[in-house]
């Protein structure tokens, strides 16, 4: 089998809505299609499979995966299409991931995010963050915003990611993307970089280390608006992240520049729609008011919750408030919610405090 056979499968999975191909050799090949995996329905043997992935490899890349790295790229398929594939290892297995991203971002209108995300964007500088756990959207949310920049104001934006995942039409702003690995070593060279090539706008695919948090919180407190994307679940379980990522000496200073520098933080998972037709986005927002961003320079992030919950007026709500709003319209069914919340016994509470009126 070939690079054209795999093509078709992509084809197949796209065409069952799915959002990731899974092939290991001596595995089933599965489809992730709104949460679930499916098995694929034509047998692949471990020789097809082997060499379906090893058609996605460079030579150079073949002989990393002998040494015994693993592989994160991107692969654009004959219309455009394209996927961030991961390539590795399992029990001396071969075998790859594939996630399926759209020809072009949607807009935050067509994702029902919620409408202070455009506030948020028009921010001249400051940091934005946009979490959750893997397969949550969060590539997603932040294309739609970088889309939302570029579709009103003339700036430079500046991307830097691992890999590239969206490529965006230039419309009103001036994009450049960098892509870790083929254009820049890693993200903190990509970061040194871009305070001298005179970015509007800064997304960094993921902040991993302390490094990249300090350049990060550099770039905003000098001027610039920067987004980037955490494994987190909540907004208050975000900061301490970030605070916890960087050494002891430098937490005082870091807990200060976030507390200036802060303009939002959206976290969010993907919840399977009552009809099982497909999934919807549930969000948390913190806006970086000066009540909240002085709980976080007090060290009181546990504070946050009472701060969104009561903070409604300038966009802010907990995941539970808004599971609790999608169960009541019916999107999603109470028990779908009640996975998502990091506090079932509260949200539990709220929607049947709501059926009661």
């Amino acid at each position: 089998m070939d690079i054209q056979d795999l093509y078709q499968i992509i084809d197949t999975a796209r065409e069952r809505k799915a959002s990731d191909i899974h092939f290991t050799v001596g595995l089933p090949t599965v489809f992730r299609i709104h949460g679930t995996l499916n098995n694929y329905e034509a047998p692949l043997s471990d020789d097809d499979i082997s060499d379906l992935i090893l058609s996605m490899l460079s030579d150079d890349q073949k002989v990393l995966l002998e040494n015994g790295d693993d592989l994160d790229f991107a692969i654009e398929e004959p219309d455009g299409s394209r996927c961030r594939v991961n390539v590795f290892r399992a029990k001396g297995n071969i075998g790859a991931v594939l996630r399926l991203l759209n020809n072009n971002a949607p807009s935050l209108d067509a994702m029902g995010l919620p409408e202070v995300l455009k506030t948020l964007v028009n921010e001249p500088r400051g940091l934005i963050l946009v979490t959750g756990p893997t397969g949550s959207g969060k590539s997603t949310t932040l294309a739609a915003m970088i889309n939302e920049i570029n579709n009103s104001k003339h700036v430079h934006i500046l991307t830097i990611e691992d890999p590239i995942e969206y490529v965006y039409t230039q419309n009103l702003a001036t994009i450049r993307q960098r892509e870790v690995g083929s254009d820049v070593k890693d993200f903190n060279a990509a970061l040194r970089s871009a305070l001298r090539e005179d970015p509007d706008v800064i997304l960094i695919g993921e902040m991993r280390d302390y490094e990249t948090i300090s350049l990060a919180l550099t770039a905003a407190e000098t001027g610039h608006l920067v987004m980037g994307t955490l494994h987190t679940t909540s907004a208050p379980q975000t900061i301490d992240r970030i605070i916890d990522a960087c050494p002891p000496h430098a937490q005082s200073q870091v807990r200060t520049m976030l507390a200036t520098t802060l303009r939002g933080v959206i976290s969010q998972c993907l919840v399977p729609l009552a009809d099982k037709t497909g999934r919807v986005a549930a969000t948390e927002i913190l806006i970086g008011t000066d009540a909240a961003m002085n709980l976080v320079r007090t060290s009181k992030c546990h504070q946050l919750i009472s701060t969104m919950q009561m903070g409604k007026n300038v966009g802010m709500h907990t995941l539970n408030s808004d599971l609790a709003k999608l169960v009541r319209a019916k999107k999603i069914t109470k028990e779908a919610a009640l996975e998502c919340s990091t506090d079932k016994t509260e949200l539990s509470q709220t929607i049947n405090d709501a059926m009661m009126f």
